[in-house]
C-alpha cells in the first residue's frame, strides 16, 4: 500500500512540475525549499567548520552537520505525509514537485542557447556560469555548449531521476533527505583546504545515494535515443560501457556518456575550475566541436527521457493499484 502511495505521489509530482514548475510569485514570496536548506548548511559551515580545529574533529562535525540537515529536512516531510488526509494528497504531490527540477533545468540550459544566438559568446559564458562551476572565461563557443549539455545530463540524474527514485522508495521524506544531502554536497563537498574534512561526509554520502539514479538516468537517455530521430542508442550504450567508469565522478560519467554517445559528441574531458585544471577523460568518441544544433538536440533528448520516466511511474502506479 505504501509503495502504491509513493508511486502515485511521484507520478503526480512529476506531471505537476513538468507542467508548471516552481511559480515565480511563490519564489519571490517565500524563496525555494532548497534555499532554506542551503541557509542551514551555510550556518553550520560557519559555526562548526573552523580552521583552528583538528581535521579529525572537523570531519566528525561534518558528519554531524549532514545528520542535522537530513533530520531537519526529512522530519517535517515525514510528519506531513503521515498526518495529511488522503483527500489532500494533491498538496503532498505539490510539495514533492518543488524538489524536482525537470522544467527549471530545461530553462537554464535553453537560456545558454538563447544567449549565444542573441548576444554572442560573452552572453553565453554568463549564462552557462549559472549552471556549471568551471571558469567561463576559458571557454570558446563549442566549450560553452558542451558545458551546458554536460550539466543537462548530470543534473538530469541529480535533479530529476534521483529525487523521483528516492521518493518512490521512501515517499516525501525520501525526496527531502536526498535533496538535503545533494545540496550539502554542492555547498561543502569540495576537496578544498576549507572543506576537505568538513565536507567529506556529504560528498561520500552524495556519491552513494546517487549510484542507482545515475545508472537509471543513463538508461532513460538510451531509451530516449531509441525514439529520437538522429540519436543512436547503440552508440549511447557503447559510450556508457566504455567511458562511464573513467569519469572522475562515480556517477556523472553515466548520463554524460549516454548523452555523448547518443548525440555523436565528446563531453567532459580536460577543463578548468577556477584556476585548477582537471584532466578528466572524454565521454564518447564523437565531435568535440559542439554546435547550437547539438544543444537543441540534447534538450529534445532530455525532454523525451523525462517523458519516458513520467510514463513509467504512471504505469507502475496503475499496476500497483490493480494488485
Amino acid at each position: 500500500m505504501q509503495l502504491t502511495s509513493n508511486l502515485g505521489l511521484i507520478a503526480c509530482a512529476l506531471v505537476l512540475e513538468a507542467a508548471v514548475g516552481y511559480p515565480d510569485p511563490v519564489f519571490r514570496a517565500i524563496g525555494h525549499p532548497v534555499m532554506w536548506v542551503g541557509a542551514l548548511i551555510g550556518w553550520l559551515d560557519r559555526a562548526w567548520n573552523r580552521d583552528t580545529l583538528d581535521p579529525r574533529l572537523r570531519r566528525s562535525l561534518g558528519i554531524a552537520a549532514v545528520l542535522v540537515v537530513i533530520v531537519v529536512s526529512a522530519g517535517p516531510a515525514a510528519i506531513l505525509q503521515a498526518t495529511l488526509p488522503a483527500a489532500l494528497s494533491l498538496l503532498l504531490a505539490t510539495a514533492a514537485s518543488t524538489l524536482l527540477a525537470q522544467r527549471s533545468l530545461w530553462s537554464f540550459v535553453a537560456a545558454v542557447g538563447t544567449a549565444l544566438r542573441q548576444d554572442g559568446l560573452p552572453a553565453g559564458r554568463a549564462a552557462v556560469a549559472h549552471i556549471v562551476g568551471r571558469n567561463p572565461e576559458t571557454l570558446d563557443e563549442p566549450a560553452v555548449i558542451r558545458a551546458a549539455i554536460e550539466s543537462l545530463a548530470e543534473n538530469f540524474s541529480d535533479g530529476v531521476v534521483a529525487p523521483a527514485l528516492w521518493g518512490a522508495l521512501l515517499g516525501l521524506p525520501g525526496i527531502a533527505a536526498y535533496k538535503a544531502v545533494n545540496t550539502a554536497d554542492s555547498m561543502i563537498g569540495h576537496l578544498t583546504p576549507g572543506h576537505r574534512a568538513f565536507g567529506w561526509a556529504s560528498a561520500r554520502l552524495d556519491d552513494l545515494i546517487n549510484l542507482p539514479a545515475s545508472r537509471l538516468a543513463a538508461s532513460w537517455l538510451v531509451l530516449a535515443a531509441c525514439l529520437h530521430p538522429g540519436a543512436s542508442p547503440w552508440n549511447a550504450l557503447r559510450a556508457v560501457w566504455r567511458d562511464a567508469g573513467r569519469h572522475h565522478s562515480p556517477n556523472a560519467g553515466w548520463p554524460e556518456a549516454a548523452m555523448a554517445g547518443a548525440l555523436g559528441l565528446r563531453l567532459a574531458g580536460p577543463r578548468v575550475y577556477g584556476d585548477v585544471r582537471v584532466d578528466d577523460a572524454w565521454m564518447g568518441e564523437g565531435r568535440a566541436e559542439a554546435t547550437l544544433r547539438d544543444l537543441d538536440r540534447a534538450l529534445a533528448l532530455y525532454r523525451m527521457a523525462c517523458a519516458l520516466q513520467i510514463a513509467a511511474y504512471l504505469l507502475l502506479w496503475a499496476v500497483t493499484l490493480q494488485s
